[in-house]
């Protein structure tokens, strides 16, 4: 199959190495991936800080990118939900018909890295091997706007060599959302402590999830409180094998 990589600023600009990981996994499952130069972002950080109009342009613009994709996969359930919740409406919203017909087409074919893998590729082994004690975080917008489910969760089961450390109060939010942490500094950090104390207590060496930007919130939290645990994205558990450092 020929998949368009939805690579999304974030990992573009801070965490290339889980756009890498992303490709490695898929072509090691036999797979092509392309990645259309000129993605740029797909306006979610725009509509969800309130400029509907700024952020058309960029749905446009993404839409004009990715129309002719088979198959689009983004390491982010954050960014596929703006993609599949907030494209077609931004426009429709418009009054750009037109637009709001081709977002949903487009929509329609992009998927959060589990759901390709589960849904779409119908595998759950992918292969990989991961000597270590982890943890999983269900980010909020791959748990209540995908849906993703347990689709991560039967992916890491099955990852050879690793332990699956249960998360208690997993499904609860680690406080980042975006400039939400920003505008709301003091709420966001008191989740964020509260996400760390059931992190740390699982005993876990490393804590996963689909998301690099919650990923990126826990991971520094983490490194402030000198806690033994990393945070390490679910692509990049799915692309080690016993073959490659882990």
């Amino acid at each position: 199959m020929r998949i368009a990589l939805f690579v999304t600023c974030l990992v573009d600009a801070l965490y290339p190495r889980v756009g890498q990981a992303t490709v490695t996994l898929l072509e090691r499952l036999g797979h092509e991936v392309v990645f259309p130069a000129g993605q740029t972002c797909c306006g979610q950080m725009h509509v969800n800080s309130g400029y509907p109009r700024e952020a058309l342009t960029l749905v446009r613009h993404h839409v004009d990118v990715f129309e002719d994709a088979e198959v689009i996969v983004a390491p982010s359930g954050s960014c596929a939900g703006s993609v599949r919740h907030q494209h077609a409406a931004l426009a429709r919203d418009a009054g750009d018909d037109a637009l709001a017909v081709r977002a949903d087409a487009v929509a329609a074919r992009t998927v959060e890295l589990s759901e390709l893998l589960v849904d779409v590729l119908g595998v759950e082994d992918v292969g990989a091997y991961y000597p270590h004690r982890v943890t999983y975080h269900p980010t909020c917008h791959s748990l209540r706007v995908l849906r993703v489910g347990d689709r991560p969760l039967r992916l890491l089961r099955r990852v050879a060599g690793m332990t699956l450390l249960e998360l208690p109060e997993a499904a609860t939010c680690c406080g980042f959302g975006g400039t939400f942490a920003v505008k709301n500094a003091a709420t966001s950090t008191a989740m964020l402590a509260d996400k760390m104390r059931h992190i740390v207590g699982t005993g876990a060496e490393v804590a996963t999830a689909g998301d690099a930007s919650c990923l990126m919130h826990i991971g520094g939290g983490l490194s402030r409180l000198g806690a033994p645990t990393r945070t390490v994205h679910l692509a990049e558990i799915l692309a080690s094998t016993a073959a490659a450092p882990s």
